[in-house]
């Protein structure tokens, strides 16, 4: 009886040693059979053979793996995140799981599900596995960046450029953090590095652009946005960029020219549009077209009320709907408009010596048609016409009282389709010189013959 249990135990022995045996050998070669289907891109046939191991052995790493690779292969991120968190669990690195390339596509996964702790996690593993892999430092400083940590992130894309001085993505993402902290010449540096290194990088050519544009040298800006237009993700910004440089430089028609491709090319009611058109309403206003920088305005307005100053623009421009000699003061030419101001000169009783055009308006000298004494010395008056919508402010009254006595003018008159700041009001009021605002130019123009 004895000699019976002996042999019936060591039948059962013999038979797990021999299960575990076949598993051994047949195992690998399920799993390099699965490792060759996925290279041949036979993910269908993958998931349903690692499913089926799973099944048999819940445990079992290299089918988890396998099967996560696979749902990635397929776009199925979130199935690939939840077998890749598996592996991780059962922490059996033997097999076909190759531990760095592991941590890495868990660590992207993580990130792309906004698992930013976890994704640190394993980036920091690697770099304990890998100290002098400069990737690793980028990806870790990248995460610092996305949790507004730029203090940290600078210093891990610093180390990532000291460990590969031609890691044009650190490069970049460390001159964009130095932009937005205003360290504009380190931020120069490291985005020129960056564009000789990869000389399609159009994000550093944009930010390149607006560096230059910051620093005046708007010739260099419009060559950097340039190459940075030719990116599809990076042409609306770059046009407007462009337009903001044709502005500075005063060539206002090639920078409508700029900005009405990019309000054509922006998505509507996006910021890029809004700016865009923006942009040629200040444009249109300073070439006295009023009427389209209403239009632009308007566009604006609709979309986004509290957008800057619109609603203030178009308060101020609100008479062209309504007056059309307002209109006409604020849209004619420079040669009509100063003939409009001898017209008004003519209506206050003056007679008009001499008229010019100065910044955002009309000069004019007049002196008075007749006196209460024929002999007395007609008294000249300096009065200037300004058609800009801002409030007029101390500073323009100063600067006409200024003229006045350069002229050895003892009198003067501001005229305006806007209204003066209390500031203005309060410093003419001891001073010999008027102030009309919109209200009176109203008045006035009603005097003459448009």
């Amino acid at each position: 009886m004895g000699l019976i249990i002996a042999v019936i135990i060591l039948g059962i022995v013999i038979a797990v040693a021999a299960f575990f045996l076949i598993r051994s050998i047949v195992t690998p070669r399920r799993v390099g059979a699965l490792q060759s289907l996925l290279k041949q891109g036979k993910t269908q046939a993958v998931i349903k053979a690692a499913r089926q191991m799973i099944a048999k052995d819940a445990r079992n790493a290299d089918a988890h793996y396998l099967l996560g690779l696979a749902y990635d292969a397929e776009h199925k991120q979130e199935l690939a995140l939840m077998e890749l968190q598996t592996v991780n669990q059962i922490g059996n690195f033997e097999g076909v799981v190759p531990e760095l390339p592991f941590r890495k596509k868990i660590a992207e996964l993580y990130a792309k599900f906004n698992q930013p702790e976890e994704a640190l996690k394993e980036y920091l593993i690697l770099l304990k596995r890998e100290p002098n892999n400069a990737d690793h430092y980028a990806d870790v400083g990248r995460i610092f960046e996305e949790r507004n940590r730029t203090d940290k992130a600078a210093q891990y894309y610093k180390k990532a450029t000291e460990l590969d001085p031609r890691n044009a993505s650190a490069r970049t993402r460390l001159g964009l953090l130095l932009y937005r902290a205003k360290r504009s010449v380190e931020a120069r540096a490291e985005l020129d590095a960056a564009v000789r290194l990869q000389p399609d990088n159009y994000e550093a050519w944009y930010y390149i652009g607006k560096l230059l544009k910051d620093a005046k040298d708007c010739i260099a800006a419009m060559s950097a946005l340039e190459k940075a237009s030719r990116d599809p993700g990076y042409k609306v910004k770059a046009l407007i960029e462009r337009g903001g440089c044709q502005i500075s430089m005063g060539h206002l028609d090639r920078a409508i020219t700029e900005l009405e491709r990019a309000a054509k090319l922006a998505d509507d009611g996006t910021s890029e549009s809004l700016h865009a058109h923006y942009f040629l309403a200040h444009c249109h206003e300073q070439l006295r077209h009023i009427e389209q920088a209403v239009t632009e305005w308007e566009y604006v307005f609709t979309r986004k009320p509290n957008f800057r100053d619109v609603a203030e623009k178009l308060s101020k421009y609100q008479e062209l709907r309504t007056d059309d000699r307002v209109k006409d003061y604020l849209t004619v030419g420079q040669d009509h408009f100063i003939e409009l101001c001898r017209r008004m000169a003519d209506a206050l009783g003056l007679t008009v010596r001499d008229a010019r055009s100065i910044d955002g308006g009309a000069e004019v000298i007049a002196v008075e048609n007749t006196s209460k004494w024929r002999n007395a010395r007609a008294m000249p008056k300096l009065i200037r016409f300004l058609r800009i919508a801002e409030i007029i402010d101390e500073s323009t009254v100063r600067s006409t009282l200024e003229e006045m006595k350069n002229q050895s003018i003892t009198r003067g008159m501001v005229v305006t389709s806007s209204t003066f700041s209390r500031l203005a009001q309060d410093y003419a009021e001891s001073r010999p010189i008027e102030l009309h605002g919109k209200d009176a130019l109203q008045a006035l123009l009603r005097k003459i013959e448009m």
